[in-house]
C-alpha cells in the first residue's frame, strides 16, 4: 500500500521511466483512502494518499488473472532494468510472476520484493501493514508517553523505512547487473527494516540486556534533549554536547548548573534527569517560546518551535528550499510535497502528476511492446486491461 509505492516514487524522482501496474477493477487501494480528498471539477476525486506517493508514474492497466495479462507483464518485464513488486510472498509466482519465473527470461533483472515478514520465517505468510509492524517491531514499545500506553508514530514510518531500503537496495544491485550482467532477487522485509531502524536503541538492549523505556519525547541517553513548556506553547531543545550545555546554563544565568558535578557532564545529567528537568522547566516557563528558541540558536544550542503542520508548511525554510509543487492535475492546480533531496547537475522535478487509473495503458503498450491500436482494442474487449 505505502512500501512499493514510496520506493518507486524515489526511483521515478530519480529519472526512471516508472510503470504502475494496476487491477483495471479498481487500481491502488490508496486511491480510495481518504478522507482528505482533492476535488476536481469533473465532480471526481483523487486521495490525498494516493497522491503523496504516485508523482513521476505512468499508470498501465493489467488483469493478471487472464492468461493475457500475464504474458503483457512478462513481456514488460523482460525489457526492464527493475521490477518492484508488494505483494504477500507467493503473489506473484501464483501469477508466473516470480523471480525465477521472471529471471529465467531476464538473468539481469533486479527483482525486488517487499512484504511485511520477507520470503522467510514463519511469519512470512502473514499480510504486513504498519501499524502491527510498529507493535511487533518494538517501536511501539518506545513511543509514547513515559507512564501511560506504547504509542504508533503518527506516520506510516515503518512503510517510509522500507521503501528507503528498498529504493537503494534496487540502485545497488542495478550497478552489479550492469557490471556483470547479474540481476538478483532483494528481499526487504518492513519487519526486518522496521528492526534495524531502531539503531541505538536495540544496539543497547542487545549489549546491555536491558528493555528501553520509554522517556516521552525526551532521550534516553541525552539530557536535556525534549519538549519544554514556555509561557505561551512549547519549544524543542536539544543540548547535543557539554559546551551546549555551558551555553545553555550561560542564558539562564545558572553557571552553578554547568559546575555541578551532577550536571556537568552528559552522563551526569542523564542520571539526574530527574533534579535537573523540573529545575529547567521552571526557568523555561517564564518567558515565551519564540524568545527561548531565538536566544538559544544565538548561542549556538540547538533549539526550534513544535510546529503544527500547518505552521510547518508556512515556516519560510521549507519556501526557501522548494519543498512545495504546485502539479496541475485535471485543469486543477494541486500543492504538493516535492523531490525533498538536491543534486548540482541532475535535480528531481515533478515531471508528471500522480496518474488516473490507466491513463498511459495504451501509450506505454504502443511504446514498449509495439501494440497497435487494433490490438490494444481487442485487449480492452477481453477484459486485459
Amino acid at each position: 500500500m505505502l512500501a512499493g509505492p514510496f520506493c518507486t516514487m524515489l526511483l521515478a524522482d530519480l529519472g526512471a521511466d516508472v510503470i504502475k501496474v494496476e487491477d483495471p477493477a479498481g487500481g491502488d487501494e490508496t486511491r480510495r483512502w481518504g478522507p482528505p480528498w482533492a476535488a476536481l471539477p469533473d465532480g471526481s476525486r483523487l486521495s490525498t494518499y494516493y497522491l503523496s506517493v504516485n508523482r513521476n508514474k505512468r499508470s498501465l492497466t493489467l488483469n493478471l488473472k487472464t492468461a493475457a495479462g500475464r504474458d503483457l507483464a512478462r513481456r514488460l518485464a523482460a525489457e526492464s532494468h527493475i521490477v518492484v513488486e508488494n505483494l504477500k510472498p507467493g503473489g506473484m509466482e501464483s501469477f508466473g510472476l516470480g523471480y525465477n519465473d521472471l529471471a529465467a527470461l531476464h538473468p539481469a533483472l533486479v527483482y525486488t520484493s517487499i512484504s511485511g515478514y520477507g520470503q522467510t520465517g514463519p511469519y512470512h505468510t502473514r499480510p504486513g501493514y504498519d501499524f502491527v509492524i510498529q507493535a511487533m517491531s518494538g517501536l511501539m514499545s518506545i513511543t509514547g508517553p513515559e507512564t501511560g500506553p506504547p504509542a504508533k508514530v503518527g506516520v506510516a514510518i515503518a512503510d517510509v523505512i522500507a521503501g528507503l531500503f528498498a529504493a537503494t537496495s534496487a540502485l545497488a544491485a542495478l550497478r552489479h547487473a550492469e557490471a556483470t550482467g547479474q540481476g538478483q532477487h532483494i528481499d526487504v522485509a518492513l519487519f526486518d527494516t522496521a528492526i534495524a531502524a531502531l539503531v541505538n536503541v536495540v544496539s543497547g538492549a542487545l549489549i546491555s540486556g536491558a528493555p528501553p523505556q520509554r522517556y516521552g519525547s525526551a532521550h534516553p541517553s541525552i539530557v536535556p534533549y525534549q519538549p519544554f513548556a514556555a509561557a505561551d506553547g512549547l519549544f524543542a531543545l536539544a543540548v547535543g554536547n557539554d559546551r551546549q550545555f555551558a551555553a545553555l546554563c550561560d542564558l539562564i544565568a545558572r553557571p552553578d548548573l554547568a559546575a555541578d558535578p551532577r550536571y556537568a557532564t552528559n552522563p551526569a545529567r542523564v542520571t539526574h534527569r530527574d533534579s535537573l528537568i523540573p529545575t529547567l522547566a521552571a526557568i523555561f516557563a517564564r518567558r515565551t517560546a519564540a524568545d527561548w528558541v531565538a536566544d538559544l540558536l544565538a548561542r549556538g544550542v540547538p533549539a526550534g518551535p513544535l510546529n503544527t503542520i500547518p505552521a510547518m508548511l508556512a515556516d519560510p525554510q521549507v519556501a526557501a528550499r522548494g519543498l512545495i509543487h504546485e502539479v496541475e492535475i485535471a485543469e486543477t492546480v494541486l500543492r504538493m510535497i516535492g523531490p525533498p533531496v538536491g543534486f548540482s547537475a541532475t535535480p528531481p522535478e515533478i515531471r508528471t502528476p500522480p496518474p488516473t487509473l490507466g491513463a498511459d495503458t495504451a501509450t506505454i503498450l504502443r511504446e514498449r511492446l509495439d501494440l497497435d491500436a487494433a490490438a490494444i482494442a481487442q485487449l480492452r474487449a477481453d477484459g486485459v486491461l
